[in-house]
């Protein structure tokens, strides 16, 4: 309908004339915006897929880039934390023998891979011998593992500098390691230093406290 020569849209002002057309809306998504995205590239001359701006993704405060800088420095801080030996001096001093000495399963093996790894950074697969590790610029640690062969035990007391003696928490002194005790006094007797092992199966404290203070 029509008045005055304008054109009315009727009763609800909602509804469009028939000749107006919407607007045209680009495709963004499909293969055919993924072709148009190659032409682009290529009438550009890009030819990667690489970020253009290397700084749109960099930190975005002043606290990431100082954590960012943290990390970096602490990683490269491992990897020097491993001493070297001074090459410099010709004769370096002997190493210190350490021997670990204990009844069976009471630990002996998984210590000393623990002081291995935490002097060397490595993980020792198996104890064979003596082991020899650098744990300064002028000193070396040598590690004995001590069986309960009384003729390893005599060995061992005549060379050993220092002696981590393992004793069993849960169980207390074994006749092995009064043997070894023995053994010391006659060959110059060492420094010693008791280990104690097996504390976690304490599920009392007062009991863990008073089992310590006895051994």
């Amino acid at each position: 309908a029509e008045y005055m020569g304008v054109p009315r849209l009727g009763r609800y002002p909602s509804v469009r004339m028939e000749h107006e057309k919407k607007s045209h809306k680009p495709v963004r998504a499909g293969p055919k915006a993924i072709r148009k995205k190659d032409k682009d590239r290529a009438r550009k001359g890009v030819t990667s897929n690489a970020r253009q701006n290397p700084k749109a993704f960099g930190p975005s405060s002043g606290r990431s880039a100082q954590k960012q800088f943290m990390r970096k420095q602490d990683l490269i801080n491992k990897k020097l934390h491993v001493p070297l030996p001074d090459r410099s001096v010709t004769e370096l001093p002997p190493p210190v023998v350490i021997a670990v000495v204990g009844p069976p399963q009471v630990g002996k093996t998984t210590l000393i891979k623990s002081i291995v790894k935490d002097l060397t950074r490595q993980s020792l697969p198996t104890v064979k011998g003596p082991i020899t590790v650098v744990s300064g610029k002028k000193r070396r640690l040598t590690l004995i593992e001590c069986t309960n062969d009384l003729s390893t035990m005599l060995d061992v007391a005549k060379v050993a500098d220092l002696v981590l003696l393992m004793i069993d928490g849960s169980f207390g002194f074994e006749m092995e390691t009064f043997e070894f005790l023995n053994i010391l006094q006659v060959h110059g007797f060492p420094k010693v230093m008791g280990v104690l092992t097996h504390l976690d199966r304490f599920r009392d404290g007062k009991l863990l406290k008073s089992t310590k203070r006895k051994l």
